[in-house]
């Protein structure tokens, strides 16, 4: 496929977005790669139809355009973007194509904050993980840093540092967390995909809430180039994207060789799979009617293409999980309170942990104190109900091929609703009525993925979240190309993107 070819092809997207009956600005894209995915990009230069440069330039001029409004990227680095890609670049799949890291990952030489003030002029090392590594070695270009909240504990992307990050598709909402930035900037179409990642739910809570694609790998299947931060390996570095196989790329890319690897996927199969739908929460109650309404489509269409599609009536996970995995989530946030005065002096500064630390980070760290100080074992027993889960889901697995439920409890939220201005017992209802149905995967190390497959009646996007057997992405990405083909969602964009502009 040639230049031509590949152009065209976003030109026929765009002649139907024009058509549709959306009170859009003019559909015009801002350059002649906007509408492109990163593979489309990366074939433009492997074809020798445009050089990186080209590519780098073009994102940039868009990043400047939109950010503004939507404060997706909070640090840039154009000046070593712009030598990056006039220069040897490794030949690696996304050879050449534009990319932004999120704020908790360290990129040498480069600010990261983690959305804290507690490190607002921290200058990272030489050292880099393994999903900074491997997507150097893709061949993509670093741009700049990604919005994030404050240590990527919160559903939201609103810290005190940063600002709030802005949902393109209506900016009076958030992007999700606590990949939220990257999300945003996905989404609008300043990069094509955009590095993120998950503990919690923070690469699908994102994705559910920005109209985006977004894999959390099994436990175990990415090159992580370190140990787990806690005894719970319960967290993955990946992407958002806009395309199925965006992700399956990186995916490819980022992926341990010796693990039985997936390889790229790079189609729908032919096998129709048997699909438990449930919508119920762990305590069960039901989702806000608008998610109910958008997975009930979901389950409609995979019925509609041929999938045996069984109502799910209980899920897996009880009421006893929140306690265990929260257990897990707050230990962090205990050792940071802890020493804020250390890591402080470190920098060469004396910092007081009640002024550089926000209210919610407080609120865990006390949260894990009282529960250790009743039980302290907490985290051992947290691990044994986590591997007791783990074995449930073996058993749904046995039965079904993948489970069928939504992303989140609610359609996105407004700026604000979990704010940092908030006290904790309200941001903590808050979170648990809206973060219902993603964390379980982390704990049981289970793949699991959420497509923008359908949204609310506002136009506001609702992810539809599968997950299955652990080692079985390519079930997931199989069944997700067959979703995009029947839906489309790569040609639907939002108000505030490259694809739109006034």
């Amino acid at each position: 496929m040639d230049r031509r070819e590949v152009l065209k092809s976003g030109s026929a997207a765009l002649a139907l977005m024009a058509a549709a009956p959306l009170r859009r600005a003019q559909a015009a894209p801002m350059d002649e790669f906007a509408a492109l995915d990163g593979m489309g990009q990366a074939a433009l230069v492997r074809n020798g139809e445009v050089q990186p440069i080209e590519l780098v330039d073009a994102a940039i001029a868009r990043i400047e355009k939109l950010n503004p409004v939507l404060n997706a990227v909070v640090h840039k680095s154009y000046d070593k973007a712009r030598e990056a890609a006039k220069g040897a670049l490794p030949d690696g799949p996304f050879r050449g194509v534009p990319y932004l890291i999120k704020d908790l990952s360290p990129v040498q030489g480069a600010p990261m904050t983690m959305g804290s003030r507690l490190f607002e002029n921290y200058i990272a090392g030489d050292e880099e993980n393994g999903s900074v590594i491997r997507a150097r070695e893709a061949g993509l270009v670093f741009l700049g840093k990604t919005n994030t909240p404050e240590f990527g504990l919160i559903s939201t992307t609103e810290s005190i540092l940063l600002g709030a990050a802005r949902n393109p598709w209506n900016t009076a909402y958030h992007t999700g967390g606590s990949s939220g930035g990257a999300a945003a900037a996905a989404a609008s179409g300043m990069v094509p995909f955009a590095h993120a990642s998950d503990g919690g739910g923070s690469i699908r809570i994102p994705a559910s809430v920005c109209g985006l694609v977004g894999l959390k790998p099994s436990r175990g299947r990415l090159f992580a180039g370190e140990p787990p931060m806690t005894e719970a390996d319960i967290a993955v570095r990946m992407a958002v994207s806009r395309s199925v196989r965006d992700t399956a790329q990186i995916l490819n890319v980022s992926e341990q060789k010796g693990f039985g690897p997936v390889g790229f996927v790079s189609e729908p199969a032919s096998k129709r799979l048997k699909i438990a739908f449930c919508t119920k929460t762990y305590d069960g109650r039901e989702p806000h009617p608008q998610v109910r309404a958008a997975l009930e489509k979901t389950a409609a269409l995979c019925a509609d293409l041929g999938h045996q599609v069984e109502r799910l009536e209980k899920p897996p996970v009880d009421e006893a999980f929140i306690a265990h995995f929260m257990n897990i989530w707050s230990q962090e946030a205990k050792n940071l309170v802890d020493n804020a005065w250390l890591i402080g002096l470190f920098q060469g500064r004396i910092v007081k942990a009640e002024n550089v630390l926000e209210p919610f980070v407080f609120g865990l760290a006390d949260y894990f104190e009282n529960n250790l100080s009743k039980d302290p074992d907490i985290i051992k027993k947290a691990l044994a109900y986590f591997k007791k889960l783990e074995g449930k889901y073996n058993a749904l697995f046995d039965k079904y091929d993948v489970e069928l439920t939504p992303t989140l409890g609610q359609p996105p939220l407004l700026i604000g609703t979990q704010g940092s201005h908030q006290s904790f017992d309200a941001l903590y209802e808050s979170i648990l009525n809206y973060v219902l149905y993603t964390a379980q995967y982390n704990a049981t190390g289970h793949p699991a993925i959420s497509l923008p497959v359908f949204a609310s009646d506002d136009n506001m996007p609702i992810g539809s979240h599968f997950g299955a057997r652990h080692g079985n992405e390519k079930m997931l990405l199989e069944l997700a190309y067959e979703l995009e083909a029947a839906r489309g969602w790569t040609q639907k964009w939002p108000q505030i993107s490259a694809r739109y502009l006034p």
